[in-house]
């Protein structure tokens, strides 16, 4: 029997990291002042083999139809997850306070609620008190919806011995505590220890289990990265606080893809699916304004139409200020150098430029970067984009405008939507009924579609000026 001597052992507290030296700096996250010892090396020895409860089989005789998936009653939560919850998997949705994880999850544990499946619901943040008044205001009240307010380990999975759940969703897994483990809870150990015993439940009663994540200033999920590794699903709830529209997006998901999104809606009554969430991200006028110009994003599988808008003034000041909303500022940057040095618009220096998207949805991809130019320059010369236009491209620093990925998805959406018009890259591929698709090959070509300005547009330049 090999034995290991035992030495002390200090791990960092925010990735689990762990060491046989104490250091000041985690070199794994690099945070300080996080790495604590934990006590001596167990010691290290071999296991004998044991008892087999159960033989291994044939795959082909393995019941595959006891882990299909059922629907929760949400449907755009269904599309990210592939289909609905699968028994005995562990879903871990994360994302910042406030942006409704829990208003989210007590909708799904309302409507997944049935005679035959019963849902418990644990809150270790929140007294049963205030989830009550909650599930007053979106509508989640239901016999078979179980409400209970634990903040012990024990006691949660004694509940579970009392309810016999098909559906457990726990908010937080950072707020629950074992007795049997040291330390705070949400400390690394404690996370552990909860994520396992919890993930164990599950498997053994073929129970889906929903977990709430907390996440760390920089959006990452808090914990060890093991929790992350531990459980079948991982979701990441995303959307600005300010607006209506909240994403849910697969990180991992062992049943299905990762490139789906679900959109939801945030109001007073609750929160929403969206079928068809486009509409947020536009305005509809009865006339074209300058500086605005639409195009279309690719949100995992999902096209959605979005607009950007454009603003330039005079500036006031030596150094003229550069404020984007909803767009990456570097990307809106390259996009004015682009049209200053390729496009030959050179009033855009001296001026403010305020660039934003509606709706609160961010566009990050390059595809938007004609869309972006298109705007900007619009608003330079103070004329208005054709009606019923959207614009697909990825523009270089050379000018030219590149191919991107899903054009012939992004067209058919915008046709489905009644737009006539659109701006693509070379070959992007045929054009849906009833659209009209122009090819550019560089920003020159995309400019020219800039109606000729107006006597009345001119008078008001010069008046600026």
């Amino acid at each position: 029997m090999a034995r290991k001597t035992d030495r002390p052992s200090y791990r960092c507290s925010e990735c689990g990291w762990s060491t046989a030296k104490w250091l000041g700096r985690c070199p794994e996250c690099h945070a300080w002042g996080t790495v604590e010892e934990v006590g001596a090396t167990p010691a290290v020895r071999t296991v004998p083999a044991g008892r087999v409860a159960q033989p291994a089989v044939p795959i082909g005789e393995v019941d595959g139809l006891a882990v299909a998936a059922r629907g929760t009653g949400v449907p755009e939560l269904d599309r990210v997850l592939g289909g609905g919850l699968v028994p005995g998997a562990v879903v871990l949705l994360a994302g910042e306070p406030g942006v409704g994880k829990s208003t989210l999850l007590l909708d799904v544990a309302a409507k997944a609620a049935s005679a035959t499946h019963r849902t418990l619901y644990v809150t270790a943040e929140e007294s049963a008190g205030q989830v009550r008044m909650r599930a007053d205001r979106i509508g989640a009240i239901h016999d078979h919806l179980f409400l209970a307010a634990e903040t012990d380990l024990g006691s949660v999975l004694g509940q579970l011995d009392v309810v016999k759940p098909s559906l457990l969703v726990l908010d937080s897994v950072q707020t629950v505590a074992s007795a049997e483990v040291d330390g705070a809870p949400g400390g690394v150990a404690q996370v552990r220890e909860v994520a396992g015993a919890l993930i164990r439940a599950s498997k053994e009663r073929g129970m889906s289990t929903l977990l709430v994540g907390h996440v760390t200033k920089d959006g990452a999920i808090a914990g060890p990265r093991l929790l992350e590794h531990l459980v079948d699903v991982v979701l990441q709830f995303e959307g600005d606080r300010h607006a209506r529209l909240r994403l849910v997006r697969g990180v991992k998901n062992r049943y299905g893809a990762t490139d789906e999104v679900g959109c939801f809606e945030l109001h007073d009554e609750g929160i929403t699916s969206l079928a068809d969430p486009s509409g947020l991200f536009l305005t509809r006028r009865d006339e074209p304004v300058p500086g605005t110009c639409l195009t279309v994003t690719l949100e995992g599988r999902r096209p959605l139409v979005a607009e950007v808008q454009s603003l330039t003034v005079a500036s006031q000041i030596p150094s003229p200020r550069r404020t984007t909303s909803g767009l990456e500022t570097s990307r809106v940057s390259m996009m004015l150098a682009v049209l200053e040095q390729r496009g030959q618009i050179s009033a855009l220096g001296k001026n403010d430029i305020y660039t934003a998207t509606v709706g609160g949805v961010r566009l990050s991809e390059p595809a938007a970067d004609l869309a972006v130019a298109l705007a900007l320059a619009s608003a330079a010369s103070d004329t208005p984009l054709p009606k019923n236009l959207v614009a697909i491209g990825e523009v270089g620093l050379a000018g030219e405008v590149r191919r991107v990925t899903g054009v012939q998805r992004r067209l058919a959406e915008a046709a489905r939507l009644g737009f006539t018009q659109a701006l693509v890259p070379a070959d992007a591929g045929g054009a849906p009924p009833g659209m009209r698709v122009l090819e550019v090959a560089d920003i020159g070509e995309a400019l020219r579609v800039l109606p000729a300005r107006s006597p009345e547009s001119s008078r008001r330049e010069e008046v600026r000026r």
